[in-house]
């Protein structure tokens, strides 16, 4: 005879693993890996990204290319961003950038709900934030969670993904090039 207390038991089990086995690292699961980022650096003089897009399956939706621009004032930055999709669609978005004594940030943009706040560890950067995109004649608020890896001093690959209710509905790969 099954009880059903054991299986109530093991179900809750179950969802607690599964939740557990869904979330996503710390900055600080990276720290000492190499090269270090640090943002400021990085994101300073011209930048230049080329990357895709894909749907929640995978399959790849977009092509774009970004021309970044960063300057800085101490420790308040302006990151203007101009993409040019394979569409011929254009988007501009400029950030203004705080950073932090801790290695944590904070930025907001046009387009961008609330601040973003991020923060690095080691060569990796994380950073968080809610926006608005066009959607089929209108808008729709998703998430964007991105994931920076520094692969060298003057590139790195960046890891978007879209979430809408929590689930994942895309996904933006970058790779962002300091122009010399």
């Amino acid at each position: 005879m099954i009880n059903l207390k054991h299986v109530k038991v093991a179900m809750v089990l179950a969802v607690s693993f599964f939740i557990a086995s869904c979330s996503a690292p710390s900055v600080e699961h990276y720290k000492g890996s190499e090269p270090n980022f640090d943002f400021k650096t990085f994101f300073s003089g011209d930048l230049k990204a080329y990357g895709v897009v894909q749907d929640f399956k995978g399959e790849l939706t977009r092509k774009l290319v970004v021309d970044l621009k960063a300057t800085w004032n101490g420790n308040q930055g302006t990151i203007e961003e101009d993409f040019i999709y394979d569409d011929g669609e254009t988007q501009k978005r400029i950030w203004k950038i705080t950073l932090n004594d801790d290695n944590t940030l904070t930025g907001t943009a046009s387009d961008v709900l609330g601040i973003a706040t991020g923060e690095s560890d080691g060569s990796v950067f994380h950073w968080n934030y809610n926006v608005e995109i066009p959607y089929d004649g209108s808008t729709l608020e998703v998430n964007f969670d991105d994931w920076m890896y520094l692969v060298t001093s003057t590139r790195l690959i960046n890891r978007t993904s879209i979430v809408k209710f929590g689930v994942e509905v895309g996904e933006v790969t970058l790779v962002i090039e300091k122009v010399q």
